[in-house]
């Protein structure tokens, strides 16, 4: 399988390189492979490419880290307290309805050219994923084994360690899964409305000064940040939910 992937991955490359051109794309359009690596070297040494990709990925980080847990916290809340989800759940249904990528240009009246509008945008939208999928399994506990618990003199503590936190694990991963995918996009977004540093200013300026290699640059960095985020979810959930099969896991 991974023999299969290299050759795919390899053919994807030689497509790239050659076919443009000999379909008559200008580069303009479409640059080659050669192209855009020598458009990545000359970035490196000219345009700090190494620190503006360490800043979307420290804001990407800390926008999922912070995003993952007040979607954590409000979904066990809300799965917990029904009077409480009764109470919210029109407001919550009405920010999640909301375009999250308009509340860019809110956050950077708010708080100018930081990074507090990008990561802002991109804990709306890890959060929702987060607390929709814990919702989701708190609800769907079975009401009679926390009966059962409570049964055998189980505190209140031990039911929420014990017997919910675990029950909500596969639904949060699954979640964790999706925000993964979706947190370079909040950060990005950001970063186009309104930044002078990270990859989305220069995605901007690529584009702006006609520089498509410039542009694929900055593609294939945000998604490589994009794909470790992910690669990160997927081997902390395999050391949490070892007891499944992994089979199990990916149909979670």
């Amino acid at each position: 399988m991974i023999l299969a992937s290299a050759l795919l991955f390899v053919g994807f490359l030689a497509a790239w390189q050659w076919m443009p051109a000999l379909f008559g794309i200008p580069a303009f359009i479409i640059p080659s492979v050669g192209t855009v690596w020598d458009e990545f070297l000359r970035m490196l040494g000219h345009d700090r490419l190494v620190f503006h990709t360490a800043i979307t990925a420290m804001q990407v980080g800390i926008g999922f880290i912070l995003g993952v847990l007040l979607g954590i916290v409000c979904g066990f809340a809300l799965g917990l307290s029904p009077s409480a989800e009764f109470v919210l759940s029109p407001y919550i249904l009405a920010l999640q309805i909301a375009p999250k990528v308009a509340f860019a240009p809110l956050f950077i009246i708010w708080f100018g050219y930081t990074v507090y509008p990008k990561i802002l945008v991109c804990i709306l939208i890890v959060f929702f994923p987060i607390m929709i999928n814990v919702l989701g399994a708190v609800r769907a506990l079975d009401p009679d084994i926390v009966r059962l618990a409570r049964a055998f003199t189980a505190s209140r503590v031990q039911v929420f360690w014990k017997i919910e936190l675990p029950a909500a694990m596969p639904p949060l991963f699954a979640g964790l899964r999706i925000a993964a995918t979706l947190a370079v996009i909040g950060v990005l977004v950001g970063e186009l409305v309104g930044g002078n540093i990270g990859l989305g200013y220069l995605l901007a300026f690529g584009e702006g000064a006609g520089n498509t290699a410039m542009v694929f640059v900055t593609i294939i960095l945000l998604t490589l940040i994009g794909i470790v985020l992910y690669g990160l979810v997927v081997l902390v959930e395999g050391r949490v939910l070892h007891y499944l099969p992994a089979r199990a896991r990916l149909a979670t």
